[in-house]
This record gives structure tokens, C-alpha cells and sequence, in this order.
């Protein structure tokens, strides 16, 4: 199966694009087309990453500048367009992927036709948090570790409220179909995600979690001033079911059930540092 292509919008964090670009390298399959687009945020420094990242990297890699910022939603929206109907995974700049993510959130779209999103597991991942819902887990102790346990999980594909921003495959005939993201209401990739993809579900497709992928990430995405009001006047049901979801937690055994693989994963002898640098997390258990 030929992989899609990886969006990733260039934010303004030097650091956490490094650390982001070398676990996508280890975790990602050479020659994987990846687009890393900058809508005029990156310094000179975020720019020396990328021109050094470009210089070595084994996957299909190609990287534009705008002149003049546009604004999040709508340089994706622009992202999104020009890969027409093809399905497309978008990575947060501060995400650190795990081995395999991407071919599993490929198989999981494969899977089942009604389903619009796949979104991974993740530390800062709201309703897939992991190990804890609704909160900011410390970044796994040993990465290479957690995607072996993650690859022993049962696919079952549970529903979200949402499709989440860390990582998120989505198919692009259900994109195109409920029109795309909504630049002219929503600023943020946060509240545009959130509203494609209750559009999507009202068309018949679903928004899932891909049980056997996980995409860290060094914080959780956020919404821009005025999106949540947006998304409450288009959608008044949308914060009572966040909410209830956060509260009844109906991922809990699964979640509990990838912390016991975790626990009882075989621990090879040496562990390469998939996060790497000196900002590793610490060798503590999740």
C-alpha cells in the first residue's frame, strides 16, 4: 500500500520541530512524501532545522514558505486542497510519532469505509490521552516499547466525539464531500478539525481511534479566541458530549488494557532514543 502524504504546518519552536522531524525519520518509512508548509512563522532558526533536516533525511520531502502569514485554517485548507481527493495525515509540529503510526492509521481507514478520521493514542490527546483521559501525560518512557504494545492491541475502532490534532489520516473523498475546513468561521486547525468532523459524522461517517498507533506530542492543541464560541453556536450539543465522553471515559479498559501490554512488553537489551536530544523524558513508568 502506497502511504499518503504527511502535512506538517511549520510552527514557531525551533526545539520541538527538531525533536518532531527526527522521531518522524525513525518512526516512518523512507521515501514517505511529506510536505512541511510554513505560513510565515518560522525563524531563522526553525529555517536552519529544516534546511538541515531536507539535507539528510530519507523520505520524499518537500518544503514552501509563504511570503505573508494567512492564518492556520486557511494555509491548510490550501494544504489540504492541493492533494485533491487523496487521504492525507496531518502531524502537529510538536508531535514525536512512534514507530508504524502511519501504516496503521492507513490500515484503519482501510478497514472500514464509513470511517472519515483515524486518530492515534497519545499522551496530550484529550479524549485519547493515554494513560490518563483529559489530561497531559509525561511524553512514554520507552517509545519502542509502547508502539510493540500498541501493535498487540485489538482493533475495535471506537468511536470520538472528535478527530484530534496531534495526528490525525483523514479520507479525503469524505473531506471533500462535507466541504472542507471552514476557514471563514474557524481560525484554528483545533476548531476546524472539531468541525469537519462533526460535519463528517452527520454525513455517515465516523471519526475513530486507531488503537494500535501512538503520536506523542510536548503539549495539546489549543483553540484561537472565538472558536469555541463558534462551535458552541454551530454545534449546541458539542461541549455537553466532550465533556460527557471526558467523564464516563468509555475508552477506560481499553486504555487500561495498552498499560498492561506496556507492562508486560518484552524490554530488549538497548532501546534506541526514538525522542532523542536533552530534552528525552525521563526513564519513568507512564
Amino acid at each position: 500500500m502506497t502511504l499518503p502524504v504527511i502535512l506538517l504546518p511549520v510552527g514557531v519552536d525551533d526545539a520541538a520541530l527538531d525533536a518532531c522531524l527526527a522521531a518522524l525519520e525513525a518512526a516512518t518509512p523512507a521515501g514517505t512524501p511529506v510536505w512541511l508548509a510554513d505560513d510565515a512563522q518560522g525563524g531563522p532558526r526553525v529555517q536552519a532545522v529544516i534546511e538541515h533536516w531536507l539535507a539528510h533525511t530519507a523520505l520524499q520531502a518537500e518544503y514552501t514558505r509563504r511570503p505573508r502569514a494567512i492564518g492556520q485554517s486557511t494555509h491548510l485548507e490550501q494544504m489540504l486542497q492541493a492533494c485533491g481527493d487523496a487521504d492525507v495525515a496531518v502531524l502537529a509540529p510538536d508531535a514525536l510519532p512512534l514507530p508504524g503510526w502511519l501504516q496503521q492509521l492507513c490500515d484503519c481507514l482501510a478497514r472500514d469505509a464509513s470511517i472519515a478520521t483515524a486518530t492515534p493514542w497519545s499522551n496530550a490527546g484529550e479524549t485519547v490521552a493515554w494513560p490518563r483521559a483529559g489530561e497531559l501525560n509525561p511524553l512514554p518512557a520507552d517509545a519502542a516499547r509502547l508502539a510493540r504494545a500498541c501493535a498487540a492491541m485489538p482493533l475495535l475502532h471506537p468511536e470520538l466525539p472528535s478527530a484530534v490534532t496531534h495526528a490525525v489520516l483523514i479520507r479525503g473523498s469524505a473531506r471533500r464531500r462535507a466541504g472542507g475546513l471552514d476557514t471563514q468561521s474557524c481560525a484554528s486547525w483545533y476548531a476546524a478539525l472539531v468541525d469537519l468532523s462533526l460535519r463528517m459524522s452527520g454525513l455517515g461517517w465516523r471519526n475513530v481511534l486507531c488503537d494500535n498507533a501512538f503520536v506523542g506530542r510536548r503539549d495539546e492543541g489549543r483553540p484561537a479566541d472565538g472558536d469555541m464560541e463558534v462551535l458552541a453556536n454551530r454545534w449546541p450539543t458539542w461541549t455537553a458530549r466532550l465533556a460527557g465522553f471526558l467523564m464516563d471515559d468509555p475508552l477506560h479498559a481499553h486504555r487500561r488494557q495498552l498499560l498492561q501490554a506496556y507492562e508486560q512488553a518484552d524490554l530488549p537489551a538497548l532501546q534506541p532514543d526514538l525522542f532523542g536530544g536533552e530534552d528525552a523524558p525521563a526513564e519513568t513508568q507512564p
